[in-house]
């Protein structure tokens, strides 16, 4: 797929770094939502913002802009300067980030591009990839600004939109990086009846980070911490038939969620009695890979429920799921294979 074998090695090291780094960035974005850090910054300063503050004059300046936001007027109007710190600590992260993966990805391709190591294949599929990286920039800040004059946190639609696109872009480095490993040229998208319940299932997985973005936009696992049922009720007992397909309230955003997993999880258990019962071997071990993170995550949604979203378990989870995304991709491309 590397038209110049001279940078074989290069190219795959340089794609698992980018993947690596994306995962991190959706992690510290994971942390900065559940420590509310998110707003800490709030002006989207593209060069200015490359360096932190650097002595207390200017840390107090950073204070008193948040200072004027909703967020802190109804939320931490008690919060001291070392208190801002720490929020103020994951948001620069999480941006920092951001502008890393920004040069880590068109420096090298440009790069690869004047030295026209790269087949039309991979210049198409990088170049969207780009596109996707820079419109994830002012999808930030839009997430962001929709939490500076009238509300105390960022929307969740936005925050939802923000998780998916990083979560596409990671999908996509995987899938070009796994057709690289194995010298094909698969597509993503495969219009056919073969192995439709793993499709099915991928298409799950993916509206299921949509719905856990909702989840923590609204806060709503602090809403019902029981399990399997919803405070005695399978159910929620709060104006549920009110609320049907009104993705603004936590109950029903919940209940959403974890009516998902369930039939994800269904899903999966069949998709193994399908492969095991018609004896495809090939599928075995990447299945049992796949049924190990599929497990883990379900028994750490119960977890953060029973334990009032503790922010280490919450994290866990969500770092969960980008090895879910990575196990399910690499199921879904050896199944493509087999045919």
């Amino acid at each position: 797929m590397i038209k110049n074998n001279k940078y074989n090695n290069y190219f795959s090291i340089w794609l698992i770094c980018l993947i690596s780094l994306v995962g991190l960035i959706i992690i510290v974005g994971g942390l900065t939502r559940l420590t509310d850090s998110g707003m800490s910054i709030t002006k989207w300063e593209v060069f200015k913002g490359i360096l932190p503050p650097l002595n207390q004059e200017e840390w107090k300046k950073y204070f008193l802009e948040y200072k004027t936001i909703p967020q802190y007027i109804f939320l931490n109007s008690n919060m001291s300067l070392s208190e801002f710190k720490f929020i103020f600590f994951w948001e620069y992260i999480h941006r920092i980030l951001g502008r890393i993966i920004g040069l880590f990805f068109f420096i090298p391709f440009i790069f690869l591009i004047y030295k026209k190591a790269l087949n039309n294949y991979l210049i198409k599929r990088l170049t969207s990839i780009s596109l996707l990286i820079l419109l994830q920039g002012f999808i930030g800040w839009y997430m962001v600004k929709s939490g500076l004059i009238e509300n105390v946190s960022v929307s969740h639609y936005r925050l939802s939109l923000h998780l998916f696109t990083a979560f596409v872009i990671f999908s996509s480095l995987i899938w070009i990086y796994i057709n690289y490993h194995f010298k094909t040229y698969k597509n993503f998208f495969q219009i056919n009846s073969s192995f439709i319940f793993l499709k099915i299932l991928l298409f799950l997985i993916f509206l299921q980070i949509i719905i856990g973005a909702f989840v923590s936009g609204l806060d709503a696992g602090k809403i019902y911490q029981t399990w399997p049922l919803m405070n005695g009720a399978y159910f929620p007992s709060d104006n549920f038939s009110d609320n049907l397909f009104n993705f603004k309230d936590p109950s029903f955003v919940q209940f959403i969620h974890r009516n998902i997993a369930y039939i994800i999880f269904i899903l999966s258990i069949y998709s193994g009695f399908f492969i095991y019962k018609n004896k495809i071997r090939v599928l075995y071990n990447p299945y049992l890979v796949f049924m190990f993170f599929i497990t883990s995550q379900v028994l750490l949604g119960i977890l953060v429920l029973y334990s009032n979203v503790n922010i280490y378990l919450a994290s866990l989870h969500q770092i969960s799921s980008i090895f879910l995304i990575v196990s399910s991709m690499n199921l879904y491309f050896r199944s493509i294979q087999t045919k």
